[in-house]
Protein backbone atom coordinates (compact mmCIF):
# COMPACT_ATOMS: atom_id res chain seq x y z
CA UNK A 1 0.00 0.00 0.00
CA UNK A 2 1.34 3.44 -0.92
CA UNK A 3 2.19 5.92 1.82
CA UNK A 4 0.14 8.88 0.63
CA UNK A 5 1.40 11.54 3.03
CA UNK A 6 4.93 11.71 1.65
CA UNK A 7 5.68 12.82 -1.89
CA UNK A 8 8.63 12.26 -4.18
CA UNK A 9 9.16 14.93 -6.83
CA UNK A 10 11.82 15.52 -9.46
CA UNK A 11 13.03 18.93 -10.58
CA UNK A 12 14.79 18.92 -13.95
CA UNK A 13 16.58 22.26 -14.10
CA UNK A 14 18.24 23.39 -17.33
CA UNK A 15 18.47 19.87 -18.73
CA UNK A 16 19.33 20.37 -22.41
CA UNK A 17 18.48 17.05 -24.03
CA UNK A 18 14.88 16.23 -24.82
CA UNK A 19 15.95 12.57 -25.03
CA UNK A 20 17.14 12.75 -21.42
CA UNK A 21 13.86 14.37 -20.37
CA UNK A 22 11.90 11.55 -22.01
CA UNK A 23 14.11 8.90 -20.41
CA UNK A 24 13.60 10.49 -16.97
CA UNK A 25 9.82 10.45 -17.49
CA UNK A 26 9.94 6.76 -18.35
CA UNK A 27 12.04 5.88 -15.31
CA UNK A 28 9.98 8.15 -13.05
CA UNK A 29 6.86 6.25 -14.08
CA UNK A 30 8.49 2.93 -13.21
CA UNK A 31 9.82 4.22 -9.89
CA UNK A 32 6.53 5.79 -8.79
CA UNK A 33 7.49 9.49 -8.77
CA UNK A 34 4.56 11.76 -7.91
CA UNK A 35 5.39 14.67 -10.21
CA UNK A 36 8.14 16.10 -12.39
CA UNK A 37 8.83 19.82 -12.48
CA UNK A 38 10.62 21.22 -15.53
CA UNK A 39 12.45 24.50 -14.93
CA UNK A 40 14.74 26.86 -16.78
CA UNK A 41 15.23 25.87 -20.40
CA UNK A 42 14.41 22.18 -19.90
CA UNK A 43 12.24 21.08 -22.86
CA UNK A 44 8.69 20.00 -22.08
CA UNK A 45 6.37 17.33 -23.45
CA UNK A 46 3.46 18.55 -25.57
CA UNK A 47 0.67 19.96 -23.41
CA UNK A 48 -2.12 19.07 -25.83
CA UNK A 49 -2.97 22.64 -26.76
CA UNK A 50 -1.20 22.61 -30.13
CA UNK A 51 -2.00 20.53 -33.20
CA UNK A 52 1.64 20.10 -34.17
CA UNK A 53 4.56 19.00 -32.02
CA UNK A 54 8.01 20.53 -31.97
CA UNK A 55 11.19 18.54 -32.56
CA UNK A 56 12.06 18.47 -28.82
CA UNK A 57 8.52 17.34 -27.99
CA UNK A 58 8.82 14.48 -30.50
CA UNK A 59 12.10 13.41 -28.88
CA UNK A 60 10.45 13.36 -25.44
CA UNK A 61 7.50 11.37 -26.83
CA UNK A 62 9.88 8.85 -28.43
CA UNK A 63 12.04 8.18 -25.37
CA UNK A 64 9.28 8.31 -22.76
CA UNK A 65 7.36 5.51 -24.53
CA UNK A 66 4.05 6.92 -23.27
CA UNK A 67 5.15 7.73 -19.71
CA UNK A 68 4.34 11.41 -20.31
CA UNK A 69 0.69 10.36 -20.27
CA UNK A 70 1.00 8.90 -16.76
CA UNK A 71 3.49 11.05 -14.85
CA UNK A 72 2.15 14.41 -13.71
CA UNK A 73 4.33 17.34 -14.67
CA UNK A 74 4.40 21.10 -14.52
CA UNK A 75 6.53 23.87 -15.95
CA UNK A 76 8.14 26.65 -13.90
CA UNK A 77 10.34 29.21 -15.58
CA UNK A 78 12.16 30.11 -12.36
CA UNK A 79 13.43 27.29 -10.16
CA UNK A 80 13.54 29.62 -7.16
CA UNK A 81 9.75 30.18 -7.36
CA UNK A 82 9.15 26.43 -7.43
CA UNK A 83 11.56 25.73 -4.57
CA UNK A 84 9.92 28.41 -2.40
CA UNK A 85 6.49 26.87 -3.08
CA UNK A 86 7.68 23.34 -2.27
CA UNK A 87 9.50 24.42 0.91
CA UNK A 88 6.29 26.07 2.15
CA UNK A 89 4.67 22.63 1.82
CA UNK A 90 7.47 21.08 3.91
CA UNK A 91 9.28 19.41 1.01
CA UNK A 92 13.02 18.85 1.47
CA UNK A 93 15.02 19.98 -1.60
CA UNK A 94 17.83 17.53 -2.43
CA UNK A 95 20.41 18.21 -5.15
CA UNK A 96 22.01 15.29 -6.98
CA UNK A 97 25.43 16.83 -7.45
CA UNK A 98 29.06 16.15 -6.64
CA UNK A 99 30.66 18.57 -4.22
CA UNK A 100 32.53 18.95 -0.94
CA UNK A 101 29.26 19.03 1.00
CA UNK A 102 27.57 16.13 -0.78
CA UNK A 103 26.89 12.83 0.93
CA UNK A 104 26.66 9.36 -0.56
CA UNK A 105 23.12 8.86 -1.87
CA UNK A 106 22.84 5.53 -0.02
CA UNK A 107 23.58 7.24 3.32
CA UNK A 108 20.93 9.93 2.85
CA UNK A 109 18.04 9.52 5.30
CA UNK A 110 14.76 11.38 5.52
CA UNK A 111 11.25 11.06 6.84
CA UNK A 112 9.96 13.97 4.75
CA UNK A 113 8.70 14.51 1.23
CA UNK A 114 11.57 15.33 -1.12
CA UNK A 115 12.22 17.00 -4.43
CA UNK A 116 15.32 15.66 -6.16
CA UNK A 117 17.01 18.33 -8.29
CA UNK A 118 18.81 17.23 -11.46
CA UNK A 119 20.88 19.65 -13.50
CA UNK A 120 22.47 20.45 -16.81
CA UNK A 121 24.30 17.57 -18.47
CA UNK A 122 27.82 18.98 -18.88
CA UNK A 123 27.97 21.45 -15.96
CA UNK A 124 25.56 20.13 -13.33
CA UNK A 125 23.50 22.30 -11.02
CA UNK A 126 24.53 25.96 -10.88
CA UNK A 127 25.66 27.53 -7.59
CA UNK A 128 22.57 29.74 -7.27
CA UNK A 129 20.27 26.71 -7.49
CA UNK A 130 22.48 24.69 -5.13
CA UNK A 131 22.16 27.47 -2.55
CA UNK A 132 18.38 26.86 -2.54
CA UNK A 133 18.78 23.17 -1.71
CA UNK A 134 18.63 21.69 1.78
CA UNK A 135 21.24 19.04 1.08
CA UNK A 136 23.40 17.53 -1.68
CA UNK A 137 23.83 13.86 -2.46
CA UNK A 138 26.07 12.15 -4.96
CA UNK A 139 26.65 8.77 -6.56
CA UNK A 140 30.22 7.54 -5.93
CA UNK A 141 32.25 7.39 -9.13
CA UNK A 142 34.76 4.55 -9.21
CA UNK A 143 36.16 4.89 -12.72
CA UNK A 144 38.06 7.50 -14.66
CA UNK A 145 34.95 9.47 -15.68
CA UNK A 146 33.51 11.54 -12.86
CA UNK A 147 29.96 11.82 -14.13
CA UNK A 148 27.00 9.84 -15.45
CA UNK A 149 24.36 10.71 -18.00
CA UNK A 150 21.68 12.71 -16.18
CA UNK A 151 18.92 10.20 -16.95
CA UNK A 152 21.07 7.30 -15.72
CA UNK A 153 22.01 9.15 -12.53
CA UNK A 154 18.35 10.07 -12.04
CA UNK A 155 17.32 6.42 -12.31
CA UNK A 156 19.91 5.21 -9.82
CA UNK A 157 18.95 7.90 -7.30
CA UNK A 158 15.19 7.58 -7.83
CA UNK A 159 15.07 3.88 -7.06
CA UNK A 160 17.27 4.26 -3.97
CA UNK A 161 15.56 7.35 -2.53
CA UNK A 162 11.92 6.66 -3.27
CA UNK A 163 11.94 3.68 -0.91
CA UNK A 164 13.14 6.02 1.86
CA UNK A 165 10.13 8.27 1.26
CA UNK A 166 7.30 6.01 0.17
CA UNK A 167 6.03 2.48 0.63
CA UNK A 168 4.66 0.55 -2.34
CA UNK A 169 2.76 -2.67 -2.71
CA UNK A 170 4.48 -4.99 -5.19
CA UNK A 171 2.54 -5.52 -8.39
CA UNK A 172 2.93 -8.55 -10.58
CA UNK A 173 1.33 -8.58 -13.99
Amino acid sequence: MENIDKKFYLILHNVRSAYNVGAVFRTADGAGVDKIYLTGYTPTPPDGTEIYTTKPERKIIKTSLGAIDYVKWDRYEKVEDLVAKLKKKGVKIVALEQGKKSIDYKKFETNESIALVLGNEPVGIDEQTLSLCDTMIDIPMRGKKQSLNVSVAAGIAMYELIDKVKTFEKKYY
